[in-house]
């Protein structure tokens, strides 16, 4: 089986300006909040990008860039701790790869189904047979 990689962080917020302030601070990262069509969450670019990759990929190998969200938006337990986020080259094999292995396909913006995010891909949350909550993603492109 092929690995998929670890792409892109999440942190849930009590603030996301105040987090963003913080990071930015603290170690130069940059913060473009996406706004309220996108639930005020915060894009955070830890690294710099390819230039030529359309979809705004990292250009080292391994590096990684993340989101912020308010945790406040959901009641979700799992939503309130940090997410990883996993590259997958076809969502629904995937989603049924995880459950077939135990774990439980959870969902974006509606229970069990995708969100399609404009320009990146599409996206789906999941916990772990442990309980945690990660996420995949089919970038744009892929499958």
């Amino acid at each position: 089986m092929k690995m998929n990689p670890v792409v892109h962080f999440e942190l849930p917020a009590d603030d996301t300006k105040r987090m963003a302030a913080f990071y930015t601070k603290a170690f130069g990262w940059q913060a473009k909040d996406m706004g309220p069509a996108m639930g005020g969450y915060v894009v955070v670019t830890t690294t710099e990008s390819d230039p030529t990759d359309l979809a705004g990929r990292p250009k080292d190998p391994g590096a990684i860039n993340g989101g912020l969200y308010d945790k406040s938006q959901t009641s979700d337990p799992a939503k309130q701790h940090p997410s990883v986020v996993i590259a997958v080259d076809d969502l629904r094999e995937a989603m049924k790869r995880i459950e077939a292995a135990g774990g439980t396909v959870i969902g974006g913006m509606k229970p069990k189904e995708p969100d399609d995010i404009p320009g990146v891909g599409l996206y789906i949350a999941f916990q772990d047979t442990e309980g945690n909550r990660l996420s995949i993603l089919q970038p744009r492109g892929m499958g």
